[in-house]
């Protein structure tokens, strides 16, 4: 991978920026890069509404991750965030299991049955992750899957254990199958959300979110649409039955819609017959589907494809917006992210550990408010499948948010996003490429540079991004970012500017400078973890407030992400 970042001690108006260019192999060059300008406007006085906080979601396949040391650690940072309103979903959650964990797998032996068949639940180790999500101001997104085995119609073989290279149609096995008696599936679904209400409270139980599998338009369900469609109607009876007042919903689809997928499942909940009560309709309080981006190794680096992503989005969004009736239905994008496989490895995942993951999202996350506006749908969170994996060797390639206890450039862009509030702003760049420009090519000509502002009472946040698909060394964006629409806020205002680039909030460069040591010592460790959190580009400074526009200068690299804060008087 070539992750490439500028030099950012730079002030305007400087002419030349110095490149620095990191390569996977350990290897620095500087190359001299001419900049070029931008101008952006941010217009405090054009409000577009409420600033929804889409960011604070996650995931990952394996549960039992959770509640082992570094995800501990990692947990307790994304629920600092934002406290009591971080969410986190994880699959397996309903396997048989003794609960180890590995690629792509997890289990809870949450249902089994004795010799006569008489249903045995333990709720041991789901409560063990879910008291670790709560205990660090994390709350679940509860997904009710996979198939226990004792209840699947084909248990064996059952638990798989996949690695990177392999086959990843072989984890198919009996987990993915429909139940053999829907009424002891919906029976597990009552049981596990009543056991909830009475451990946690039904205050509590009634802030999250439940729902239904993943991706069963794809491998992940080995049974018809009609079969899921069944399953649904049961786990809404199910958990509703314990808890009338749960938020729960559907499908996850792979691909965006997922071919006509999404469509039949929204008629079928709107309009169909409910194969639980005989009744028509289903209660639908969560509409989700997946969106990937789809990058590429091409003339040696990486090549993103946010277009993709952004398309999928853009395609179930309007199959959404055709049902009229679930115009205000809250939206989750319940796995959103660059490409399909957080544990997979490869060449065209280069982008995980460095700067690029880190705008790639900024510039994605800005646009998923874009597409929400275009097609007037609620949108109330996008989920970013990441998380950490255990035991595995220090910036492997995995697309996670931490590695071995030191926090990635990217989870730095969460920290930038939850810092932001309020309404969000209109902006103008000329550096921008275009929404439709982007869903109809990518980022492949010029760079995007683009802002996304927020006004909260005294404080103004501007994410300003730099962003380009293809990971090569390019010039830095000299940005003239102007301020209008403040009016009577007169005197000096104070600016702190938070960044992530080669030289802040990095821990991947500071390792690569290190050696890439296999096993850092202490020291090393303490500098790296260090080196993980989000810094500031030197100290606050006082800025003067113009009467009618106020300006403020950035060098921001290529793959560069700053946060301005301004506090007014």
């Amino acid at each position: 991978m070539i992750n490439t970042a500028t030099r950012s001690r730079f002030r305007f108006p400087a002419a030349i920026a110095v490149v620095t260019c990191v390569l996977a192999g350990g290897s620095v060059a500087a190359a001299a890069e001419e900049t070029f300008p931008v101008a952006i406007t941010v217009d405090a006085g054009r409000p577009l509404g409420v600033l929804r906080p889409i960011w604070r979601y996650f995931g990952a396949d394996e549960p039992n991750y959770a509640y082992l040391k570094d995800g501990r650690k990692l947990l307790s940072e994304l629920g600092a965030m934002a406290p009591k309103d971080v969410f986190f979903r994880a699959h397996n959650m309903l396997c048989t299991g003794d609960g180890t964990p590995h690629l792509k797998w997890g289990s809870s032996n949450a249902y089994t049955e004795d010799a006569q068949g008489r249903a045995i639940y333990d709720w041991t180790i789901t409560d063990r992750i879910f008291d670790t999500y709560l205990e660090r101001g994390v709350r679940p997104y509860v997904q009710f899957g996979f198939m226990p085995r004792a209840m699947s119609v084909h248990p064996d073989p059952y638990e798989h254990h996949w690695q990177p290279g392999q086959k990843y149609g072989d984890i198919y096995l009996g987990w993915a199958y429909p139940p053999k008696d829907y009424a002891k599936w919906e029976e597990l679904c009552r049981r596990w959300t009543e056991h909830c209400v009475s451990r946690y409270g039904r205050a509590e139980t009634e802030t999250w979110w439940w729902e239904l599998w993943n991706e069963p338009n794809i491998g992940y369900w080995q049974g018809t649409p009609e079969e899921f469609h069944r399953l649904y109607d049961h786990t809404v009876a199910g958990v509703r039955h314990a808890l009338p007042t749960a938020r729960i919903g559907g499908p996850e689809t792979a691909g965006g819609p997922g071919g006509r997928f999404l469509g039949q499942f929204l008629e079928h909940c709107a309009r169909g017959t409910n194969a639980a009560t005989g009744r028509i309709g289903t209660a639908l309080d969560l509409i989700s589907f997946h969106a990937k981006g789809q990058p590429q190794f091409v003339d040696g680096h990486v090549r993103m494809g946010i277009s993709h992503q952004l398309q999928d989005i853009d395609k179930a969004m309007a199959v959404v917006a055709g049902f009229p009736e679930y115009r205000k239905t809250p939206i989750v994008i319940g796995e959103s992210d660059p490409e399909g496989c957080a544990a997979c490895q490869g060449p065209q995942n280069g982008y995980r550990n460095g700067t690029m993951y880190s705008s790639y999202t900024a510039a994605s996350f800005a646009r998923k408010h874009e597409l929400a506006a275009k097609h007037q749908v609620n949108l109330e969170g996008a989920l970013t499948w990441a998380f950490e994996f255990e035991d595995q060797p220090y910036f492997a390639g995995f697309r996670v948010l931490a590695s071995h206890g030191i926090d990635h450039p990217v989870l730095n862009t969460f920290r930038l996003m939850s810092r932001m509030s309020g309404q969000r702003l209109t902006t103008e760049s000329d550096g921008a490429v275009s929404l439709e420009s982007i869903l109809r090519e990518g980022v492949r000509q010029r760079p995007d540079v683009q802002a996304l502002a927020a006004l909260n009472g005294k404080r103004l946040t501007i994410l300003v991004w730099h962003y380009h698909d293809d990971d090569l060394a390019g010039p830095a964006a000299q940005v003239s970012l102007a301020i209008t629409g403040l009016p009577g806020k007169t005197g000096n205002g104070t600016m702190t500017e938070y960044r992530i680039d080669a030289e802040h909030s990095n821990a991947y460069v500071v390792w690569q400078k290190m050696g890439r040591p296999a096993q850092p010592s202490a020291e090393q460790h303490r500098l790296l973890e260090q080196a993980g959190q989000l810094a500031t580009m030197g100290e606050s400074r006082v800025v003067p407030l113009g009467k009618t526009s106020t300006q403020l200068n950035l060098m921001l690299p290529r793959q560069g992400v700053s946060l301005v804060q301004l506090d007014l008087p």
